[in-house]
Order: structure tokens, then C-alpha cells, then sequence
């Protein structure tokens, strides 16, 4: 592949970033007047918890159209066109605001969501193979920053516009207009060595390899992770007696430390690269965040908040090199990172899904903390496996 000037790369990095700025406010963007919607369409927190997992549920479900997709309509069409949909879907939110509108929009935004994030993630693998880490941090951080926007500023947009729920919710459509420009503009085909080139390579099916499937079990628990606590931390903060806005800004704060650890980690990474140490050591970090996240105070949540933040900055973007890491070639670095990505998002799905369900039963967010615990049990436990399996071949 013919090198990259200097300035050619950092406006493909730029463009990659408008991009992935745009993959989580139409899912995160909710979370913090989940509360407000609920009362206000009069449905239960079962059926607000579905405006997370049907986005993410689709984000597995129609990962491996990447490939495919990609194939045929290349970088730069396949990418400008479903950036598009996610602008138009969550933009619609504005005119169409009843719960069945709200449930198609997260249904498009997901279909998007899904089939971008596996093409980003082979196509940075291209382009920047020796750069894969801090590019891959770069990506990280603009997905986190999408996040934190929104976490941050949709309780300010609708505090200050009336209560207007639906246009704080919609007006984060207006950021794909921008991503679609850097995109196609910056993005050329003839740079990019064509994925039909890879064809002929020889290509491991990674719904056969066991490590593939440890891979997705650790990437599946630690997404249920980010979105459970993107969907119910706010909750969880309103409990414990938190104004709404003070309560929406402790999620603010997690996504806040999430962005600054996104470029930190893993550029980390990059010097001291074993994987395996970095995750043993986040997750244990993590679960001292969850043993403060029981304590019934507010210093508490405030610090678990900083610490999932940061612990959350090094399990996503070192879940998306893993796959990248075992690929031999560009033809296994995309199916397997859509395998991963697939079946991922698919168990996230159901995480939220059931502390909505959970919390209407019982009324209380007590389950959902140990809920979290388990979370990084199991991630931890897939780790083990995958070492295991690693040494086994």
C-alpha cells in the first residue's frame, strides 16, 4: 500500500473521528432523562431500557453486513451513507415522538451504528498498521466524546428549551451533516488497497476458533458494562436523592475521565503492550469501583463514576485490538472483527434490558450494582480462557 503523507493522515484521522463522534448519542443521549421520558410517554423502565438494547441488539445482529457492504460499495459510499441514516433517525426524534417512533429510530440508528464500527476498525487496520494502537485509541476517544456530548448536554438542552424532550433528544442528528462532509471528502478509494484483493487470502471461519469465541464473551461483558451503566447510572444517582442535572453529571463525569483514558491507554499500549496484564489490572481496578459503588452515599458514586470511567477507557478500545491482533491477514481482520463486534453487542443487549426489567419488579437499584460486579467476574473469567486457549494451539 503506498505510504501516507503526513498531512493526508491526519485528515483521514480527523475524518475517522467526525465519524465515530456520531456511533453513540443516538444510545447514550437517553440515559440522562431516561426518568423524564418514562413518565412522560407513561411506559415502564422495562420498556425505556429497550431504547438502549434495540440499537445494540442491532449492532450485533447486522455487523457481518460489513464485509459484504463494504466490498461493494467501498470506504467511502458505504460509510457517508449510513452516517446519513444515523443523522436522519435520530433527527426524526424532533418531529416523531411517541415511544413506537422512539423504538424505530433506535432500531435505524443501530443498523448504522452496526455495520460502521467493524469497516472503521479493519479500515484503520489498513491504513495505519504500524500506528494501530494510538489510531485505534484516537477512534476510542471520539466515540467516548460523542458520549460525553451527549450525556453531558441533552439534561442542559431540555432544561433550557422548555422541557422539549424529543429535541433533546433529536438535535444530535445535526453532527452526521458535518461527519458525511470530512468523510467523503477525505476519504479516496484509490488510496485503499481493495478489500476484493484479500479474497484469495487464506482465512480462518473465527465462528470455528475458540479463541475468536473468548474474544467476543470478554468484548460482550465488557460492553454490557459501558451501556448498563450509560442507561441506568443516572437512575441509580436519582435513588440516592440527586437533583436530575446533578444526577445526569455524574455520568458526565464517568464519560468525561472515559475520553481523557481513551487516548492515554491506549498509547500506553502501544509502549507496554501486553494485553493480558492491562486487562487483569482494569478489571481489578474496577471491581474496588464497584465494592464504592454499594456504599449508599454520594462521595461514592461520585468515585465510582471516575473510576468505571477510567477503566472503561482501556476494556473497549483493547477489546478492539484483540481481534486485530490474532487476524494473519486483512480478509480475517474484518470477519473477525465482525464476529466479535456481532456477537458482542448481541449479549450487550440484554444486560440493560434486564436491570429494567429487575428494577420494576423489585424498585430499587440494588441488584443492578451487583449486576455490575458480575460483569467484570465474567470478564475476567473470558480472559482466563482466552490465555488458556492461546496456549493450547
Amino acid at each position: 500500500m503506498k505510504q501516507l503523507s503526513k498531512w493526508k493522515s491526519v485528515f483521514i484521522i480527523f475524518s475517522i473521528i467526525l465519524v465515530s463522534i456520531n456511533l453513540r448519542p443516538a444510545i447514550t443521549s437517553v440515559g440522562p432523562i431516561l426518568s423524564t421520558i418514562r413518565d412522560a410517554l407513561q411506559v415502564s423502565s422495562t420498556h425505556m431500557s429497550l431504547l438502549t438494547s434495540i440499537p445494540v441488539f442491532c449492532m450485533g445482529l447486522f455487523a457481518p453486513l460489513a464485509v459484504p457492504i463494504q466490498k461493494k460499495y467501498g470506504y467511502r459510499w458505504s460509510v457517508t451513507v449510513l452516517t446519513a441514516l444515523i443523522g436522519l433517525a435520530t433527527a426524526a426524534r424532533i418531529l416523531f415522538s411517541n415511544y413506537s417512533a422512539l423504538v424505530m429510530t433506535s432500531f435505524l440508528a443501530g443498523f448504522a451504528i452496526a455495520i460502521i464500527s467493524p469497516i472503521i476498525n479493519a479500515y484503520i487496520k489498513e491504513m495505519f498498521p504500524t500506528k494501530m494502537e494510538p489510531v485505534i485509541g484516537v477512534y476510542s476517544f471520539a466515540m467516548g466524546f460523542g458520549a460525553t456530548l451527549s450525556a453531558g448536554f441533552t439534561a442542559i438542552i431540555y432544561k433550557n428549551f422548555d422541557g422539549n424532550w424529543a429535541l433533546a433528544l433529536g438535535i444530535w442528528g445535526v453532527l452526521a451533516i458535518i461527519a458525511m462532509i470530512g468523510w467523503f471528502t477525505t476519504v479516496e478509494e484509490s488510496h485503499v488497497t481493495s478489500i476484493r484483493s484479500s479474497q484469495n487470502e487464506e482465512k480462518r471461519n473465527p465462528w470455528k476458533n475458540k479463541v475468536a469465541w473468548s474474544i467476543l464473551l470478554y468484548f460482550g461483558f465488557q460492553t454490557s458494562l459501558f451501556f448498563s451503566l450509560t442507561t441506568w447510572l443516572t437512575s441509580v444517582a436519582l435513588e440516592q436523592g440527586m437533583a436530575l442535572l446533578t444526577a445526569g453529571s455524574v455520568l458526565t463525569l464517568m464519560t468525561i475521565v472515559q475520553l481523557a483514558g481513551n487516548l492515554l491507554i491506549p498509547s500506553l499500549v502501544n509502549r507496554y503492550p501486553n494485553r493480558i496484564i492491562w486487562l487483569h489490572s482494569l478489571i481489578l481496578i474496577g471491581l474496588v469501583g464497584s465494592a464504592i459503588f454499594f456504599i449508599n452515599q454520594n462521595w461514592a458514586i461520585w468515585a465510582s463514576a471516575v473510576i468505571f470511567g477510567f477503566v472503561l477507557s482501556g476494556l473497549f478500545p483493547i477489546g478492539l485490538m484483540l481481534p486485530l491482533d490474532e487476524a494473519k491477514n486483512k480478509a480475517e481482520a474484518n470477519e473477525w472483527s465482525s464476529m466479535v463486534l456481532s456477537g458482542g453487542f448481541m449479549m450487550s443487549a440484554v444486560v440493560p434490558l434486564i436491570i429494567g426489567i429487575v428494577y420494576d419488579m423489585t424498585g430499587t437499584h440494588y441488584v443492578t450494582k451487583w449486576i455490575i460486579v458480575i460483569l467484570f467476574v465474567f470478564m475476567s473469567l473470558s480472559i482466563i480462557g482466552m490465555q488458556r486457549q492461546k496456549k493450547a494451539v
